[in-house]
Order: C-alpha cells, then sequence, then structure tokens
C-alpha cells in the first residue's frame, strides 16, 4: 500500500517527506520487527520510550515513523536516510488506526465480539466460539491463553494484543473465509486504545471488581476504562451485560446501543436459576422470552452458569437455533487452568487462575459447595509482583477464612523481592494455620503430600500459566504439571 493513501485517513499534524513513493506493508512498535516496507510507531510506554529506538528502526530500512513530538528528532535525521517522519497528536491511537487501514479494516468485514470484565473473559469466550463453531460458523478467537485461528495456535503475551497484531490476525481469518472473531478486550487494551477503530458487534460486560490498581490510578479510572468499550459500539450493536453487577448503570448511562441483560434478578432478560455444581460439572436453568432451557457444562461453578449465559445470549442473538447453543455449551472443553481439576484416589487439586479477590473468593465458595463440610479444604496462592498491592492482605483474609490450611507462596514475583509479596499477604491471614514457603514447587508439594487423602486443595493464581518469572528471569512451572506429579509421588 502506498503510504501517502494509509495516512489520509489519519489526523496528522505534520508529514516530512514524500509518503506517495512511498510503499509499505508492514506497522510495528516494536524496533526489532521493521523491515524494509515498515512503518515505525515511536510510543512512550511505561517502562521505555520508543523515541529512543527511533535510529534503530531507521538503520533497519523503516520507510516511516510516526510520532508525537516534533522536535525530538531532528528533521535531518529523516530526509538524508529518505525516511518519511509523520507528526501526530495521539501516537497510540495513530498506530490503532493505521493498522486498521493497512490490512483493510478486517472487522468491519467479521462478526466482532468482545468481552470485558474482572473475571469470566476467559471461558465466556470459549463458550461462544464453541457455540458459533457448533452452528457451523467459523470463528477465531483472540485472548489470554492464546490466539486461535483455525488449526493454528499463537502464543498470546497479552490478553489483548497490539493493535497491528489484531489487525494481522483478523486479516487471517477473513482470508480465511472466517465470518466470527471473539475477543477478550482488557481494560489495558482500552485505556492504551490498542482496540481504537475497531467495529465490534458485540460487546460482553462479565463483572467488575476492584484489580489491575497498579495501572489504573483507582476503581472508578479502571471503571471509566472498561466503559470505553461500551462507548465505543454503534447504535446497531449488541451490548449483553450482568444486571446482578451492581456496577452496569454506570458503564452503560446513557448508551444507545441495543442492551440485553442477563443474571438471577427477576428482570434479567436472560434469568439464570436453579443452578447446581460438583465435581463433574454445572447444571442450570435458562430462559429468555418465555422459554426455557436446561443448561448443563463439564465446567464447574456457579461463576460458570454466568458465563455460559453470556455466551448462550451471544448465540441466540445471532440466531443460532436454541439446540445447537445447548450443546455448544455441553461441549465446551475444559478451559486450561480454569477451576480444572486433576485427582488421585479422593484426593482433589484443583488448579484455578483466580488471582483477584473477587475470583479467589468465588473459587473458594464453589470448593466449600463441593465439598459441604465433609472434607478438608487447602489452599497454596502468592500475588504477583509488580502489581496490584491492594488486594494482597485482602487475599489472604479470604484464603484464611475460607480454607482450613493456607500455603502462602510465590506467584510470578517477577522484580519485586517474593518476601516482601508475602509480608503484604500475610498483613491479612495472621500466623494461624499458614505455612509460608516462598518455593511455590516445594509449597504445592508440601500441601499435596501432607494432606489427608480425601482433601481439596485449590492451588490459585496462575491457572494455565507454564511460567514463572523471578528477578525478571522466564523459568517453565506449570501448577497443574506440578499438581500431577506429586499426586502421583506421594
Amino acid at each position: 500500500m502506498k503510504l501517502d493513501q494509509l495516512i489520509n485517513s489519519v489526523q496528522v499534524v505534520s508529514v516530512i517527506g514524500a509518503p506517495e513513493f512511498m510503499e509499505v506493508n508492514n506497522i510495528t512498535n516494536n524496533s526489532a520487527e521493521v523491515n524494509d516496507k515498515s512503518i515505525f510507531v515511536a510510543i512512550k510506554g511505561f517502562k521505555t520510550d520508543g523515541r529512543k529506538f527511533i535510529p534503530d528502526a531507521i538503520s533497519k530500512g523503516a520507510k516511516a515513523i510516526v510520532m508525537e513530538d516534533d522536535n525530538e528528532t531532528p528533521d535531518a535525521l529523516f530526509l538524508q536516510n529518505n525516511v518519511v517522519k509523520i507528526v501526530v497528536n495521539n501516537s497510540r491511537r495513530a498506530f490503532a488506526e493505521l493498522s486498521c487501514n493497512l490490512y483493510g479494516n478486517p472487522s468491519r468485514e467479521l462478526k466482532l465480539i468482545g468481552i470485558t470484565g474482572s473475571n469470566g473473559k476467559t471461558t465466556t469466550a470459549f463458550y461462544i466460539k464453541k457455540i458459533l463453531e457448533t452452528a457451523g460458523y467459523k470463528t477465531g478467537l483472540l485472548g489470554t491463553i492464546s490466539n486461535y485461528i483455525g488449526s493454528s495456535t499463537i502464543e498470546s503475551t497479552l490478553t489483548t494484543p497490539e493493535s497491528n497484531k489484531i489487525n494481522q490476525y483478523m486479516r487471517e481469518m477473513v482470508d480465511a473465509n472466517y465470518t466470527h472473531c471473539v475477543m477478550e478486550v482488557s481494560s489495558h487494551s482500552l485505556a492504551l486504545d490498542r482496540v481504537y477503530g475497531l467495529d465490534f458487534d458485540f460487546a460482553v460486560f462479565t463483572n467488575i471488581t476492584s484489580d489491575h490498581l497498579d495501572f489504573h490510578p483507582d476503581f472508578d479510572h479502571y471503571l471509566e476504562a472498561k466503559k470505553i468499550l461500551f462507548d465505543s459500539m454503534k447504535p446497531s450493536g449488541r451490548i449483553i451485560f450482568n444486571k446482578d453487577d451492581e456496577h452496569w448503570q454506570q458503564l452503560l448511562k446513557e448508551n444507545q446501543s441495543e442492551l440485553f441483560s442477563y443474571g438471577t434478578v427477576d428482570d434479567a432478560m436472560f434469568l439464570i436459576s436453579n443452578v447446581q455444581f460438583d465435581l463433574n460439572g454445572t447444571s442450570f436453568d435458562l430462559s429468555y422470552l418465555q422459554n426455557s432451557y436446561k443448561v448443563s457444562t463439564k465446567l464447574i461453578g456457579k461463576f460458570n452458569s454466568y458465563n455460559a449465559t453470556a455466551a448462550a445470549a451471544v448465540g441466540l442473538l445471532e440466531g443460532v437455533m436454541p439446540e445447537k447453543v445447548l450443546e455448544g455449551i455441553e461441549t465446551t472443553p475444559q478451559v486450561p487452568g480454569r477451576f480444572e481439576v486433576v485427582s488421585k484416589g479422593s484426593k482433589k487439586v484443583i488448579v484455578d487462575y483466580s488471582h483477584t479477590a473477587d475470583s479467589l473468593q468465588k473459587a473458594l465458595e464453589s470448593v466449600h459447595h463441593i465439598v459441604k463440610g465433609e472434607r478438608p479444604i487447602y489452599t497454596v496462592f502468592g500475588c504477583g509482583g509488580d502489581r496490584d498491592k491492594f488486594k494482597r492482605p485482602i487475599m489472604g483474609t479470604i484464603a484464611s477464612e475460607l480454607s482450613d490450611k493456607v500455603y502462602v507462596t510465590s506467584d510470578n514475583p517477577r522484580s519485586e523481592d517474593p518476601l516482601k509479596i508475602i509480608e503484604d499477604i500475610m498483613e491479612g491471614i495472621g500466623d494461624s494455620g499458614v505455612v509460608v514457603n516462598p518455593d511455590r514447587e516445594e509449597a504445592i508439594k508440601n500441601a499435596i503430600c501432607d494432606s489427608e487423602e480425601n482433601a481439596v486443595i485449590l492451588i490459585a493464581g496462575k491457572g494455565h500459566e507454564d511460567y514463572q518469572i523471578i528477578n525478571g528471569v522466564k523459568s517453565h512451572f506449570s501448577d497443574k504439571e506440578t499438581a500431577i506429579k506429586y499426586l502421583e509421588e506421594c
């Protein structure tokens, strides 16, 4: 594509050079990905400034540089290297707009379904994908665990990819005759304009609880970030929201799109009732438009009745026949690391991604519902480093109040001192019934090997993740693999 055509629809402050002579086929904010037909977008991040990498991008043959500060890098550097300098007011937004345009706005050719909320995004996305595939639609998925395009699985490093990757993946979907794309939409991606300019047909709100307060100044800012998705919806777009969550009115205030509620409150359009679950799965009744359906799923917990209902709402509103919706929910496989049960004999280990106070509480309440006071409950958990510190003592309190014994350990300490993170957690616990061991493998081993034969052990926090980051070093580590190992050995 000619550079001048690409930038026509983007608001620019100034252009230095001759874009009409430049052919481009790649856009990136990572200088390591630059080739001789690239646009490099210099974004000032939180840990590093993209403008520092402009000389590197130029040396690798970039055709154009997009940046905010006109005075940061002299025009002469661009002119002598025959590189176009494009100055914009907002480099993040320009990155999103240019990415959409370069890949031909693929979101307009797909039915795009965005899911946001503190918890439940991944499972809801898996349900929706399975429902649509059961109905015969070719459906891709962009999310926390991986990005799925047909038989291809692309490693995910962000819940929501950067703008260029989103549009690249969706273009691949369109070219492969996909009709739908399901996307987890994080508050970070909304605040940082990663999904700016995308054409969403559905937006799903799962719930919101205090989270990511290392990034957002406070809960109100976190809520406002989530609201961006719903405010961006076109009037013909459909919003499916959890009416049991008290914040829905703030999120959807003055919204002009079509609104569809779900939950257990009597006036929910998609009404959940009679939820039953055990270690084999979950069942519930779903009522919509005077029709009632018996829903069953292999996934465990009351929270999965909400996730499944949100997905059912998307399917039914998209015109999928009810029997296909129910089949899709019933055949959705176990989502990795989402209340995933591994066992030996009567001893059960549950691996779960619960890394917020609310999700940890819901996971432990589900365990209590299942064991009905007849089995001891052990919890192994830690909190991530370089992340929200406010939730640490709260999670400590929840774990101690809802467990017979707690093993406090490391999650992903990242650059923080693991013992300092544990100290923060312990502020909410006290010393009774608590074992502290920063070595996560040892903590899991001790919980499994030292517990009764009928114990239920919740390993919370990392879920599907198969790595651990300690002092900036990333090493292989899987809670599930570790649990299986010690269930066999002990």
